[in-house]
């Protein structure tokens, strides 16, 4: 099974407000909570170990039914050090997964593979009209000075709240209260975008309305037609 375990359906690019979020829905956004991964950044592991690797073995290694690396990446995000995760691997899948996924941590970025379109404009956009941006994401926390270094997009938000540092992860409920003590802000006014069905879930479950996360041009035009005064996206 190729990707996150527990993904349910859900549509691109739509503003979810279920469960305990209904009773925001409507209300005037003053907040913006990004995921970085694929949101803000482009994350492919399939780049770190092409260069190493058959495209066949590398589907396999991404599949976690076989090698166990989406659960692995849950504990590493959860807090586990680089050498305790490749461990648990070996533990508990054998040493050529563990073997290849030491690989892909001495060689983590170049998995990420450039700034999303149009992502860093919207920011920008979005702090010009007085709307507060942060950051919520999973990542393990010796590797998110990585990302940090390398993309000054993850550096303009207003604060961060990384899973890896506080020993909590998406999509559980308590990890969207904890982001919103530590930006001061309610969820009555936030808007939370992630590229993973779950996570969305889980910010609904914490009263945060939620997107899931396809395209800046389309979350661009959602964000307007909620009352969000950003420029437009040109049509002619």
């Amino acid at each position: 099974m190729k990707g996150w375990p527990g993904e349910p359906d859900m549509e691109y690019d739509v503003l979810m407000a279920d469960g305990e979020a209904a009773a925001n829905a409507g209300k005037p956004i003053t907040d913006v909570i990004f995921d970085f991964g694929n949101v803000l950044i482009y994350w492919d592991p399939v780049a770190v170990m092409t260069p190493r690797y058959s495209d066949e073995l590398v589907e396999q290694f991404l599949d976690n039914d076989i090698s166990g690396f989406y659960d692995v990446n849950d504990e590493l995000d959860y807090g586990m050090s680089n050498d305790d995760g490749v461990a648990l691997m070996r533990e508990r899948y054998g040493d050529k997964w563990a073997d290849m996924l030491q690989y892909y941590l001495d060689n983590f970025v170049d998995s990420l593979t450039g700034v999303v379109p149009g992502a860093r404009v919207l920011i920008n956009d979005l702090k010009a009209a007085g709307v507060h941006v942060w950051g919520l994401s999973n990542w393990q926390k010796d590797l998110f000075p990585i990302a940090l270094d390398n993309f000054d997009i993850l550096r303009s938000l207003e604060d961060r709240v990384v899973s890896g540092y506080v020993g909590l992860r998406k999509p559980h409920r308590d990890i969207y209260d904890y982001a919103l003590k530590q930006f001061g802000i309610d969820a009555s006014g936030a808007l939370f975008v992630d590229d993973k069905a779950m996570n969305i879930v889980g910010a609904n479950e914490a009263g945060i309305r939620g997107v899931r996360f396809k395209d800046a041009r389309a979350l661009r035009t959602l964000l307007i037609d909620a009352g969000v005064a950003i420029p437009a996206v040109h049509e002619k």
